[in-house]
This record gives C-alpha cells, sequence and structure tokens, in this order.
C-alpha cells in the first residue's frame, strides 16, 4: 500500500501556485510592455510598410524632406511636453510663431542686425510665455481661456506691427539658418534633435523635470512637499514661448519672409503629436521618446498623403482623425491604469 506524504504534497501545490502566479505576473508585465510601445512598434510597422508600397518614400531626398518638415512641430512639441505634463497646455504657439517671424523680419528690415533681429523675436517669445503662465498660475484663469485669448491677440499683432503684409527678408545670414547644412543635415533638424536631447535630460534627470511630473500627478501634494508650483507652471510656459519663438524664427528664414498668417492650426499637429507620444492629458506622465515617435507619425503620414497627392481637403479630414485617435488612446491608457 502506497502513502502519500502531506508535506510533500502541499509542497508540491505550493510550488504549482507560484508557477501560476510567475506565469500571469510574466504575461502581465509583457502586456503592459506591448501598450507602452505600441507606439514606437506601430511605426516601424508602417515605416516598414510604406517603404515597400509608397514610390520615393524610401529615398534620402524625402527622408530629409520629412525630418525637415516636423523641425518646427518637433521643437515645440518638446515644450508642450512640459505643459502637459503639469497639466496645462498652450493654444497659443501657433500665433506665437508667427509673431516672432514677423518681428524678427521687421528689426532686421529696419537695424539690418541679426543678432537684434533674434534676440527680439526671442525675446517676444519668452514674454508671451511668461504671460501665459502668469495668467494661469497666480491669476487662476483656465489654460484653454488664457492661452485662447492669448492666440487671439498675439495673431491680431502679428497683422498689426506687418500691416496685412508679408515682411521679406533678403538677409543672406538670417535666411542661411534654414538653409545651412551641417554633417549633411539642415540645420533645423540639428536644432529639433538638440531640443529632443536638451528636454529628454531635463524632464528624466532633473529636479525641474520631477517637479514638472508631480504638479501634473497632484498639484496639492506637490505643493506640501515643497515645490513653488506657480513658479515652475511660470518657467514651463516661459521655455513654451521661447523654443516656439525659435521655431518661428527658422521657418521665417526658410520661407524668407514673415507670414503673419503662418502656422494656423499648429497647435493641434503638437498636441496630437503629445498625447501619439504617450503624453497623458491628465497630467504626471511623459516621455521624450515617445513624443518623438509622435512626431514622426504625423510628420510621415502628412508626407505621404502629399507623396500620394491626397486632396488638402482629406489632409485636414486625416489630421483630426489622428487626434480624435490620440485622446481616444489616451483615455484608454488612463482607465487601464485606475483599473
Amino acid at each position: 500500500m502506497t502513502t502519500v506524504n502531506p508535506s510533500s504534497a502541499n509542497s508540491e501545490s505550493a510550488a504549482h501556485q507560484t508557477s501560476n502566479v510567475q506565469s500571469k505576473m510574466t504575461l502581465i508585465k509583457n502586456r503592459q510592455w506591448l501598450i507602452d510601445n505600441s507606439m514606437p512598434l506601430s511605426y516601424v510597422v508602417l515605416f516598414a510598410v510604406l517603404s515597400f508600397t509608397v514610390e520615393n518614400f524610401f529615398s534620402s531626398t524625402n527622408i530629409i524632406g520629412l525630418m525637415l518638415s516636423v523641425a518646427q512641430i518637433g521643437m515645440v512639441a518638446c515644450t508642450m511636453m512640459l505643459c502637459l505634463a503639469s497639466r496645462d497646455f498652450d493654444l497659443s504657439i501657433g500665433s506665437t510663431i508667427a509673431f516672432s517671424g514677423v518681428l524678427g523680419a521687421i528689426i532686421l528690415e529696419h537695424t539690418q542686425s541679426i543678432t537684434l533681429a533674434v534676440g527680439g523675436g526671442l525675446l517676444a517669445g519668452a514674454l508671451i510665455g511668461a504671460g501665459n503662465g502668469v495668467l494661469i498660475a497666480y491669476l487662476r484663469v483656465n489654460a484653454l481661456i488664457a492661452t485662447l485669448a492669448t492666440m487671439l491677440m498675439v495673431r491680431g499683432l502679428a497683422f498689426i506691427v506687418s500691416n496685412g503684409q508679408a515682411v521679406g527678408i533678403a538677409d543672406e545670414g538670417f535666411i542661411s539658418f534654414g538653409d545651412t547644412r551641417w554633417f549633411g543635415l539642415p540645420l533645423p533638424i540639428l536644432v529639433t534633435a538638440a531640443c529632443f536631447l536638451v528636454f529628454g535630460v531635463l524632464l528624466n534627470h532633473t529636479v525641474f523635470g520631477r517637479n514638472t511630473l508631480a504638479i501634473g500627478g497632484n498639484p496639492e501634494a506637490a505643493r506640501l512637499a515643497g515645490v513653488q508650483v506657480e513658479r515652475l507652471r511660470v518657467w514651463i510656459f516661459l521655455l513654451q514661448g521661447l523654443v516656439t519663438a525659435l521655431a518661428g524664427l527658422i521657418l521665417a528664414s526658410r520661407i524668407t519672409s514673415g507670414q503673419p498668417n503662418s502656422a494656423q492650426g499648429f497647435e493641434l499637429d503638437v498636441i496630437s503629436a503629445c498625447v501619439l507620444g504617450g503624453v497623458s492629458l491628465q497630467g504626471g506622465k511623459a516621455k521624450i521618446f515617445g513624443v518623438l515617435i509622435g512626431v514622426l507619425i504625423m510628420g510621415t503620414v502628412e508626407n505621404v498623403m502629399n507623396l500620394m497627392d491626397v486632396d488638402a481637403f482629406y489632409q485636414y479630414l486625416m489630421r483630426g482623425s489622428i487626434l480624435l485617435v490620440a485622446v481616444l488612446l489616451d483615455q484608454l491608457k488612463n482607465r487601464g491604469n485606475r483599473h
């Protein structure tokens, strides 16, 4: 007659349960990894498919053109990431791009000084951003209303100072900002790469970045922990205005004029890119690599539509659809985290 050792049976049962728990944990980790990296993986697949199916997409000329087309969006997305991570956003960036470009062109026309033109444009952007920050942080104006009002006022200023006309730029030194190539790449692409590097370090390896995520996650808890929430918000918007003005000056150099009606709808493209890249509209969550992928997705879709001669009206439809999908993905991720 065979006897079963109870302790041995219990050990086998415990080992079996431990194995099941480990399997479930591995499954959960793999699932979370797929969710966290869904956009980069999707972009790799999208890029591979387009390379084989769309004529001239994978050519070096088109790839450089693609990167150049998203340069301004990429620059501004780096600072919009900080705004969204702190539970704010900025709708005035398109108007700031137009105004800084127009102002830089006017200063250049009257002084013939590139330094004054660039300095004036950057100062204007920084003041606009700081003004938004003060309205939102200290005067408690809702970010939607504050930046919407600023968007309208700054766009109006761009038309007023330019008399509603494009301001031409003839200075070769200023134009070279958009034309100069280093290491075979146009300068705007290198500036955008520098922005991603600098703001990636700022977000992930500095107290500034940690506090930004903290006030986005829970402003009151951050305040109790000693974070100067209002001052930090002003600095975030100041950086937003400064980088946006830089993008506006580079755009003006590329098109050789300051255009008061340029960059209309630009803010929607930037916000879409950030949300596609995993930046939460609820605040407290942002990854610089995700923002880069979001920018590339937006640029690639637009680039392919241009290569395929898709009508501009359908391009608006597609861009709106991408924004809607980005917001829905953000909502689904937030629901998954709560559960």
